[in-house]
This record gives structure tokens, C-alpha cells and sequence, in this order.
């Protein structure tokens, strides 16, 4: 994650520069990956039952699903077969549902345990998976 943020601020730079569209597409990805991180994982807000406390364990599998993600979108993009465009858009239209969830994930209550939160996690862990495994199936 440390690598992702790192890398979007070097980005960012750029972005200021020349236009979030001369980016290629691997660098779209990790500026909404690194978003994601910034705005949903690392900030919290204390007066909220969801955010004023972070288990560790669901801090963990929160970050399992976005550097998962993040990878099989890079993947996605490195795997491509000759002469086929792929572009952000196309990713993040097909796993649309997956890369909501994860700006959703904070929103589990610890209150509800330590089963249930790594439950639904990883459970989206392997949404994420799936997702991305039919991609070529249904994109191309």
C-alpha cells in the first residue's frame, strides 16, 4: 500500500502538469486504487461507530482487498492480448460492484465481531477473484 501511495504522488505531479488523460492506463489505476486508500482506509472519523475503532483484523483484510484488486487490474492490463486496447474504463465498468464495495468496506461495524467482518471480507476477496478471472469472457 506504502508503494501504491508513493507512487500516486509522484503521479499526482504529472496529473498537475499534463491532464489526468496523458496518463497511460496502469497509472489510472493506481491513482483510484491510491484514492480509495486515502479516502476510505485511511481516513477516519472518531464519532462514527464504524471508524472511531479498527480491529486489526478487519484492518488487515481491508488492505488484502485493495492491493488484491490493484493487482488484478495491473494484471488485467499486462495480460491483454495482442492488438486489444484495455483501458480503466473497461476495468472498472466490469467490476463495478467490487471496486463500490471496497470504498464500503470501512462501514463494518466491529461491533458485529471478529466472524462476521472476516467473512464478508473475504468473501469480497474472492468476488474480486471471480470478477476479474471472467474478464475477457465478458469484456472483449
Amino acid at each position: 500500500m506504502k508503494e501504491i501511495l508513493q507512487m500516486e504522488e509522484d503521479l499526482s505531479e504529472i496529473v498537475q502538469l499534463v491532464g489526468k488523460d496523458s496518463l497511460n492506463e496502469s497509472d489510472k489505476i493506481t491513482l483510484e486504487i491510491a484514492r480509495i486508500m486515502r479516502d476510505d482506509f485511511l481516513q477516519q472519523n472518531g464519532f462514527s461507530k464504524h471508524d472511531y475503532f479498527c480491529p486489526f483484523y478487519k484492518t488487515i483484510w481491508m488492505m488484502k482487498c485493495l492491493v488484491h484488486y490493484y493487482n488484478l487490474a495491473q494484471q488485467i492490463l499486462e495480460d491483454a492480448p495482442p492488438n486489444t486496447k484495455i483501458t480503466w474504463n473497461m476495468i472498472k465498468d466490469h467490476t463495478s460492484v467490487e471496486k463500490d464495495a471496497l470504498s464500503r468496506m470501512k462501514f463494518l461495524l466491529p461491533a458485529d465481531g471478529e466472524q462476521h467482518i472476516v467473512s464478508s471480507l473475504s468473501e469480497l476477496f474472492e468476488d474480486i477473484s471471480n470478477k476479474f478471472r471472467t474478464f475477457y469472457d465478458n469484456v472483449i
